[in-house]
């Protein structure tokens, strides 16, 4: 099955962009996945393609009209999740990249300008997803790191499956640090641990590494990690107090 991506832009000339090389690129030549975009000004109505108006009530900028949005999403729709590249979105995570990239594929809706008119997201089943807590020109920088979030997981894409497997977000936690050659450098060596050929050692020293860093770069996740770890197992009975 081909991961089918579908971009609702008003730049599709930004695509497949830096998703055309590397491995991505490859899997793009390869059929693993499929590119697509859609003019979200050929669904305007006036000769003037107008995608947005000013915003009710007042204020600076511009808005993107629900009805012109609609219709796009509308003639693109099918078993594919929808998502709305947008700052007010949810944070995306590694979970739901996963989950999307086991899918069929998904239809990526950009916003530009203020962003969308509510409306269309109360009238339309649309995900609204965040890359972060900063504001950009428009979604297609977004919808570009999510595609390749999920491109990079499927099937064939990595080369050996288990490539992933130990990378940040993977277990919950931030990624242990990596060392290469030469093994001292500017008068730094690579911590014994990793030249000692001791495979337990050297996987306890990565796992509490990972964990240091976590707690001390990104507590929000620590706490996360902490309270899935203690997270009593689905089902599991309650002593009585």
């Amino acid at each position: 099955m081909t991961f089918r991506a579908t971009i609702l832009t008003l730049y599709p000339e930004m695509f497949p962009g830096p998703l055309g090389v590397s491995l991505a690129g490859r899997a793009l030549r390869d059929g693993r996945w499929a590119c697509e975009t859609v003019q979200i000004r050929d669904f305007a109505t006036d000769r003037h393609r107008t995608v947005d108006d000013t915003p009710a009530g007042g204020g600076v900028g511009m808005v993107l009209r629900a009805d012109i949005i609609a219709a796009a999403v509308d003639a693109v729709a099918d078993e594919r999740p929808v998502i709305a590249m947008t700052p007010r979105g949810a944070p995306l995570t590694q979970d739901r990249v996963r989950a999307l990239a086991a899918g069929p594929g998904v239809t990526v809706l950009c916003g530009r300008f203020e962003g969308f008119d509510q409306r269309l997201f109360e009238a339309r089943a649309i995900e609204e997803v965040s890359i972060g807590d900063y504001v950009l020109s428009g979604g297609e920088m977004g919808a570009l790191v999510l595609l390749d979030a999920c491109i990079r997981l499927l099937p064939g894409v990595m080369g050996a499956a288990s490539s992933g497997d130990e990378e940040s977000f993977e277990s919950g936690l931030l990624e242990y640090p990596h060392y290469t050659r030469p093994v001292t450098w500017e008068g730094r060596t690579i911590p014994e641990v990793l030249r000692s050929g001791d495979h337990a050692r050297i996987a306890a020293w990565r796992q509490a590494m990972a964990e240091t860093d976590t707690r001390l770069r990104r507590p929000d996740l620590w706490e996360r990690h902490e309270g899935a770890r203690v997270k009593p197992p689905s089902g599991a009975r309650r002593e009585k107090d």
